[in-house]
């Protein structure tokens, strides 16, 4: 009698065992309730840059739409090119704003 009730309180040490670590990863493991909050805020900040790069995707189709080679867009393209190129027509004068 004595040997089955030693086994039977260890069965119940080993399930109460088992439940605590269930229970402590229900609390604190990695997909557990402390780390919801965690991972809606990187979900959140992940939408966001979503956002942000489909925005910056969208401006950039429509940028290479308009200088498209066969109907390019002449103010855009007269705005690249004084941009990047730095020209200017003759008749236009400079000022630079930018002196030390």
């Amino acid at each position: 009698m004595a040997k089955n009730s030693l086994r039977e309180r260890l069965t119940q040490f080993a399930a109460l065992s088992y439940l605590l670590v269930l229970g402590g990863l229900v609390l604190a493991g990695p997909y557990g309730v402390l780390a919801w909050n965690e991972n809606v805020s990187l979900l959140d900040k992940r939408e966001q840059r979503i956002t942000a790069l489909s925005e910056q995707r969208d401006a950039l189709s429509n940028q290479v739409k308009l200088l498209n080679p066969d109907h390019a867009d002449p103010d855009l393209v007269t705005e690249l090119m004084r941009e990047n190129l730095n020209v200017a027509h003759p008749d236009e004068y400079i000022i630079d704003l930018n002196q030390p």
